[in-house]
């Protein structure tokens, strides 16, 4: 256990090395924090897709849809590294909870302005200010941070949890979404997203014990400026790539199969595969297994999807390749996610959490049009290539950048 000071002053004796899961939450606060946070998390699956069903349904056009999503993802890279610095400076309680109230009003309006027919302006502009919304999972992670600052085995166990819940989170945001929206009313998604962010919002930052505290105005260097990190930061774009354009390119395929509706249980596979592999990933960690050979893994694992629907030609066999493709995804975003941590300077951790958001929106952006443009002018089944391709992309920067550092430590 890492060196804490408590509220009394006393400093407690430090833990075994072993580390686990149930010794995180043996910590003061951490389940608190954590339930509130994943409470607030949930909604980050479950937006997009109610706002395409309740945009489309109103409207009769999934292009605008389409891009009202694609604005709010273009003003979230915007916005987020500026709301993660706020954070940084005046604390997450601070700057978490005004931000988190101007992104569910955004959310309110954009649902008002559908069911009442307002211009279609009006949707880009409500839907823009949802990019408010803090990163749920940064904040959370700078936590475990701040808690764990003194024990790294600890810190890669809590980073494998936070990474099992990104993809518990998209796993059951869209079903709960679908679900939502198809049961009772379109607008019914949007509302309950937007009414778990705020109260999840609320009980997170109402755990202020463990809340980091906030730092005056840095002088350290932009993490953009920091050694390693625009390498690190261009690996999470090439990995956004590989999300996006497996999940365009995965609808497109199981279109073409005649079970368009199937498409999110087999995407589901796929987040299932990673987030048991990071469960799986924190609580044993391999010794050696660094970044270079968990994108490697990933490479290699992300030709399965294309095998598979190029000789198999079977949606149930591209679902087992995927979930089986799913498992590498969990370590390399742990090890990369871990190794930001480690070189952004401590008082701008929350802006270089925020900036691989903005790396991975921004991959996962380009993915989705380039997977789109291979399943529409090549085919479905060829179109698997291009996370194949991703994949192979980001292990690429990877090997350039400690190709570079080499030469630099050469006399």
């Amino acid at each position: 256990m890492p060196q804490q000071t408590t509220e009394a002053g006393r400093t407690p004796a430090a833990a075994p090395p072993a580390a686990g899961y149930r010794r995180l939450f043996s910590l003061p606060g951490t389940r608190a924090f954590t339930s509130g946070n994943l409470l607030a998390r949930l909604p980050m699956g479950m937006f997009s897709v109610s706002a395409v069903v309740m945009i489309a349904g109103s409207r009769g056009s999934y292009a605008l849809a389409g891009a009202v999503t694609a604005t709010g993802l273009g003003a979230t890279a915007v916005a987020g590294p500026w709301i993660a610095r706020r954070v940084d400076r005046h604390g997450q309680a601070r700057v978490a909870v005004p931000a988190t109230l101007v992104a569910v009003l955004g959310s309110l309006a954009l649902l008002l302005c559908v069911r009442y027919g307002a211009p279609d302006w009006t949707l880009f502009a409500a839907y823009a200010a949802t990019a408010a919304t803090p990163n749920t999972g940064g904040l959370s992670r700078a936590r475990w941070a701040h808690l764990l600052r003194d024990d790294p085995d600890a810190l890669h166990t809590a980073n494998s949890f936070e990474q099992a819940a990104d993809e518990l989170c998209f796993m059951l945001g869209p079903v709960l979404a679908s679900f939502l929206t198809g049961t009772f009313f379109p607008e019914a998604g949007t509302l309950a997203g937007a009414v778990l962010l705020l109260t999840g919002m609320l009980l997170f930052t109402a755990q202020r014990a463990t809340e980091p505290p906030p730092l005056a105005r840095s002088k350290a260097p932009s993490p953009l400026r920091t050694p390693g990190i625009p390498p690190l930061l261009a690996c999470f774009t090439a990995t956004g790539a590989v999300f996006g354009s497996m999940e365009v390119v995965t609808i497109a395929y199981a279109d073409a199969q005649g079970h368009r509706a199937a498409a999110g249980a087999v995407l589901a596979l796929q987040a299932a595969g990673s987030c048991a592999a990071g469960l799986v990933y924190g609580a044993v960690k391999p010794a050696g297994l660094g970044l270079t050979r968990c994108l490697a893994a990933m490479a290699v694992l992300m030709t399965l999807p294309w095998l598979s629907a190029t000789l198999a030609g079977s949606l149930p066999v591209l679902a087992g390749s995927l979930l089986v493709a799913g498992m590498a995804t969990a370590p390399t975003m742990v090890t990369a996610m871990t190794l930001v941590q480690g070189r952004t300077p401590p008082d701008r951790l929350n802006e270089g959490m925020s900036l691989v958001v903005t790396g991975l929106l921004a991959g996962v952006a380009g993915g989705s049009a380039l997977g789109g443009w291979a399943a529409e002018h090549l085919s479905p089944a060829a179109a698997f290539l291009v996370p194949a391709a991703a994949a192979c992309l980001a292990l690429l920067i990877d090997s350039a950048a400690r190709g570079a550092r080499s030469l630099r430590r050469t006399p």
